[in-house]
């Protein structure tokens, strides 16, 4: 098992920035890439405040915050890639997109070298397949925020091998998270797979008249002792991803379970028209 010393990152959102936070935390130096300097230096800023948070609680020294910013590089050039001894792709859930990064840091990779994509429920086999090493190819989903949330699922596609799930597990447990194996590739994985159409019947049970979004997350806070409510947690992630998801469940499985909701959808369809209300179920009251 190759040692890993050099993390590259792709893509500097929420997701991303997270990852890399949590490799630096775990003492490896990081390669953050993003295509716009502007992403990068919001993910210097928000990397920056979280560090600043945690010296003043004291649950970090202003050294230690110092050098873990220390081991992280911002860039612009897939190029620099070439240092990673893993990289993990983070950029938006767009399946063309995710085979287009991977056809180029491909290229720029070292022989060998894990290429490992976040996506929460796009095929691993057919991003493996836009590559020359499909067997290297994992899914490595962390979730949000990535500093906090403890599970990574691993996830096998058709041709991932088995040295590659067992380096890629070994990965995430060396950062502090849980690991689980998902030897299965099909939308969803593991927690969207079930999530997913427990968003869609909360979304149902307000469209029917039966209660409303606010009563529904108290329902689900003080009945099943869940942190957030349904409509908190689509918020938080985004009606947008909630939507995408749903949307490509139902399109894979063809079971009207994942159908998105017409409540959902027309939360997304006002966003996307520029209203305010769009943003999410909350702000849109």
């Amino acid at each position: 098992m190759a040692e890993i010393r050099t993390v590259g990152v792709v893509g500097a959102g929420t997701m991303g920035s997270g990852i890399a936070h949590v490799a630096a935390q775990g003492g490896l130096e990081v390669v953050v890439v993003e295509a716009q300097e502007s992403q990068l230096e919001r993910a210097r800023k928000y990397i920056g405040e979280i560090n600043a948070r945690n010296v003043e609680k004291g649950r970090l020294s202003a050294q230690q915050a110092d050098e873990m910013m220390g081991r992280m590089r911002f860039q612009t050039d897939l190029g620099a890639l070439s240092a990673a001894d893993i990289v993990v792709e983070a950029i938006y859930e767009d399946l063309e997109a995710k085979k287009e990064v991977f056809r180029a840091v491909d290229k720029i990779a070292r022989k060998g070298v894990i290429l490992a994509t976040n996506t929460s429920s796009m095929s691993i086999t057919e991003i493996g397949r836009a590559t020359s090493r499909p067997a290297r190819t994992v899914g490595l989903h962390f979730f949000n925020p990535a500093q906090v949330m403890k599970l990574v699922e691993v996830v096998r596609g058709y041709y991932t091998s088995d040295e590659t799930m067992q380096e890629a597990q070994a990965f995430a447990q060396s950062l502090g998270k849980t690991a689980i194996a998902v030897q299965k590739d099909q939308p969803g994985f593991v927690v969207n797979r079930v999530l997913m159409p427990f968003l869609a019947e909360a979304c149902k049970v307000v469209e029917e008249g039966v209660a409303s979004i606010e009563d529904v997350d108290t329902a689900v806070k003080l009945g099943l002792n869940h942190p957030m409510g349904p409509f908190t947690l689509m918020d938080f992630t985004g009606v947008d991803v909630c939507y995408a998801v749903m949307d490509y469940f139902y399109r894979e499985f063809g079971d009207p379970a994942y159908k998105p909701p017409l409540l959902l959808h027309q939360l997304v369809r006002a966003g996307r028209m520029g209203r305010k209300s769009g943003a999410g179920f909350y702000d849109a009251k």
